[in-house]
């Protein structure tokens, strides 16, 4: 049951926003408003979406995060949560990222999905997904929280779009039945050093069901996911810091490899 008035909502999100934007951090939101509800941080949240969406930017696909079981019995919580996708979050294979418009970025390796048929919960488990499916594909995170430090509860980060900034994708797109994604592997390297190793069961056991999880928590809005969208599943691998002059590389098993390069 929401806590906050639209009008402080809508201010909140105009802070976070600005935070992003403005390329500075700010102290977590709860801080304030102690007493806010996950409703409060999702309807934060959708606010950023409308705001960039009344400005013509384009949401060009979904993400969840905490997908990690003891990720989430850490934080005392039983669901991870989800963000969107921006259309100027996106980057190509290979692309040189500006570390000048971001705060303090971290890098995750990710398995993504792209839909051929909606999904709508309640009540979508991992075969639904498995039948929308039209293919899966490697990907990258870069998250940057707009809070100082990097410090934050879970109610914040959900305000915050879940720390969304930017995202790689690339490689090789195959066939979701073509292969068992929780076992397959995935490298990174940074600078040329093995920093990760990982298997696609990292996230909730199965990356098929983080999206069923992203489905059934969009039906509580009464929100579907359409067909065509982009998913990204959550971390495979730990969060791993970042800064002007790094380069990443992540090899997928069967799927290729993303490289990028911080400037």
């Amino acid at each position: 049951m929401s806590t906050l008035s639209p009008e402080v909502i809508s201010q909140l999100a105009e802070h976070l926003e600005n935070a992003e934007l403005q390329v500075h951090d700010v102290s977590k939101i709860t801080d304030d408003y102690p007493d806010m509800d996950f409703e409060d941080a999702y309807d934060i949240q959708w606010e950023i979406r409308r705001r960039k969406e009344a400005r013509g930017t384009k949401i060009v696909g979904m993400k969840m995060g905490l997908t990690s079981w003891a990720k989430m019995a850490q934080m005392g919580v039983e669901v991870p949560c989800y963000g969107f996708l921006a259309d100027y979050f996106s980057c190509a294979d290979g692309a040189v990222i500006k570390t000048s418009e971001l705060i303090h970025p971290k890098v995750e390796a990710e398995i993504a999905f792209v839909t051929k048929a909606p999904l709508k919960g309640p009540g979508v488990h991992v075969a639904d997904v498995i039948a929308a499916t039209d293919f899966v594909l490697p990907a990258v995170e870069i998250i940057d929280s707009r809070y100082r430090d990097f410090k934050f509860d879970l109610k914040s980060v959900v305000a915050d779009n879940c720390s969304s900034t930017r995202f790689v994708t690339g490689g090789r797109s195959l066939p979701v039945g073509h292969m068992d994604l929780r076992t397959t592997g995935v490298v990174m390297e940074k600078n040329g050093e093995i920093v990760e190793l990982s298997t696609g069961a990292a996230v909730l056991g199965d990356p098929a069901a983080s999206v069923a999880m992203l489905a059934n928590m969009l039906g509580e809005r009464g929100e579907e996911i359409p067909a065509g969208t982009f998913i990204m599943t959550g971390g495979v691998t730990a969060a791993v810091a970042v800064e002007a002059g790094d380069n990443i590389t992540v090899r997928y098993h069967e799927m290729g490899s993303l490289s990028m390069r911080f400037v």
